[in-house]
């Protein structure tokens, strides 16, 4: 979630915000583990790459603040085609991957009904259909048959990475595990305000009732300072509050238990608060340079008094669920794959459709699948690349910022309803 969202390793995830979301491991025929090329400080380096140039908007550029509240989508924006795909697509183990991530995701996206205004479910029927027998080892030819590319709005991207944190944890409290983890409070309330007004159609808050008022929830300073506490809201204890800030900047990830086991744990709710990105604010006051997630862990573990009011800057607190099965799972209700999701603003982009991105950075470059939204993604073109677990995806993820272009693609034929009048 994610948030997430330039700087370097997660400085933007922090700035901004996070994905809460899920993994699939990479498959045998999924991405290959590769050794990362890491700095110093465990972040890996960019590869640098040369992005495709953005394609001249058929149309002139629509700002979104332009548009009526109920036309501020991708069709709101205007499309204009691409060029053909066959080349661009390159096989190999990300287009496998992407095969199996859209596979998972057809059921879910041909019932939905798509923000976006760029397609219909049933648009979508033969791709998934062909989707479920198609050999992966032919991936990039099944993309380049059943879809044709569009850019939305002027096809220029901004691409930021999360991953499946893995932190020390314990189901119990015990010496070494003081910080608790949470359940959603029985207490927090969602309210639609559409319900009540119009005019708030598509709003919502979170609270609690107090007597016979609804008021915000606790923010995170009252929370890390015990007013949840000794109701047997705590799912697990934490072995460092540093680590574990991060795991709900991310919003789901693993636990690593005393005796080696792993418990896996997802988004459950937040606790209504505005996220502020600590990063952003921490170079504002110069006490970090445009640095690392590793920078802003140094230097909250070297001021601890100092690097705990930071973190309670940010009033949004993130609770926790045990999750079993698959995997964590995203936005679209599947679980998101390592090295193949990306988060998405739905409204800009279809929740499952592939995204072929093309950077600034290597790593990322190819095709995607749109899987997962995030608190920071927002507006056309905004995406959060899912690098998955362990070391290689924390230096990838962590470092990731990213610019150049990015092509949505759309069943054949559905691109040709977009042509704004």
């Amino acid at each position: 979630m994610s948030l997430r969202h330039s700087g370097g390793a997660l400085l933007a995830a922090l700035m901004l915000s996070a994905c809460a979301g899920g993994v699939i491991p990479p498959s045998a025929s999924g991405p290959a583990p590769s050794r990362p090329n890491s700095g110093s400080d465990g972040a890996t380096r960019p590869v640098p790459a040369t992005p495709r140039p953005t394609l001249p908007p058929k149309l002139p550029t629509v700002s979104p603040s332009d548009l009526p509240t109920d036309q501020a989508n991708a069709a709101g924006l205007g499309v204009t085609p691409g060029p053909d795909i066959a080349s661009l697509i390159p096989s190999g183990e990300r287009a496998r991957a992407a095969l199996q991530a859209f596979r998972i995701s057809c059921p879910t996206l041909m019932k939905r009904t798509d923000q976006s205004g760029l397609t219909r479910g049933s648009d979508w029927n033969s791709a998934c259909s062909a989707a479920s027998s198609w050999p992966e080892a032919t991936a990039a030819e099944f993309f380049s048959r059943y879809f044709e590319a569009v850019q939305v709005s002027d096809g220029a991207a901004f691409v930021t990475g999360y991953y499946e944190p893995e932190i020390a944890g314990s189901r119990t409290r015990q010496p070494g595990y003081q910080v608790p983890i949470y359940r959603r409070p029985a207490e927090l309330i969602d309210v639609n305000l559409g319900l009540f007004s119009d005019s708030l159609k598509g709003r919502t808050i979170r609270g609690k009732v107090q007597g016979s008022n609804f008021v915000p929830f606790d923010e995170r300073s009252q929370i890390v300072e015990g007013s949840l506490a000794g109701r047997g809201l705590e799912l697990a204890w934490a072995a460092d509050p540093v680590e574990f800030f991060f795991l709900q900047v991310q919003g789901s990830g693993r636990l690593t238990l005393p005796d080696g086991a792993v418990m896996r744990i997802g988004y459950d709710g937040q606790n209504g608060r505005d996220y502020t990105g600590i990063g952003k604010l921490m170079k504002d006051r110069g006490l970090i340079q445009a640095g690392s997630m590793q920078d802003i862990m140094q230097y909250l573990r070297a001021h601890p008094a100092e690097g705990a009011a930071i973190m309670n800057e940010n009033k949004s607190f993130v609770f926790f669920r045990e999750l079993t099965g698959a995997g964590p799972i995203g936005a679209l209700g599947v679980p998101v794959t390592a090295e193949a999701t990306v988060a998405a603003d739905p409204k800009y982009i279809p929740l499952g459709a592939p995204v072929l991105l093309s950077l600034d950075r290597a790593e990322p470059n190819g095709i995607w699948i749109a899987q997962d939204t995030g608190g920071a993604i927002k507006g056309a073109n905004r995406f959060d690349s899912f690098w998955g677990a362990g070391a290689r995806a924390r230096g990838i993820a962590g470092g990731m910022s990213a610019r150049g272009s990015a092509l949505i693609l759309l069943p054949i034929g559905s691109a040709a309803r977009l042509a704004r009048p």
